[in-house]
């Protein structure tokens, strides 16, 4: 009593059976059971898609390089075409930090 509903698992209860299945599950768009290569492939081609700005189906070093050129844009709060050593630590790949591990106690009520 008193404790709020548990309204999802922790993600260290999830196994590696589960996860797995997860991810399957994911790529199964029309859930037969099975992969097909277009469904594997279908996270690529959407990624391609939206570096591929002009929509001709080629990528220019341009289009390939945008998000990295809007990011130095971005760190380069001076403008001076230079990142110095504190715009530069602003770039660093932002890691999610892995889930606590259950620390759960036993209530005895």
């Amino acid at each position: 009593e008193g404790l709020p509903p548990a309204t999802r698992a922790p993600r260290a209860a999830i196994s590696p059976e589960q996860r797995e299945a997860r991810r399957f599950n994911r790529y199964d768009r029309d859930k037969d059971e099975g992969i097909s290569r277009e469904e594997y492939l279908a996270s690529r081609r959407k990624a391609y898609a939206k570096l591929d700005l002009n929509n001709d189906g080629k990528l220019s070093f341009e289009e390939y390089a945008a998000a990295t050129a809007r990011k130095f844009r971005l760190a380069d709060r001076n403008g001076d075409g230079r990142l110095a050593r504190p715009e530069f630590e602003t770039t660093a790949v932002k890691r999610k930090a892995p889930a606590p591990a259950c620390k759960c106690v036993e209530r005895e009520d």
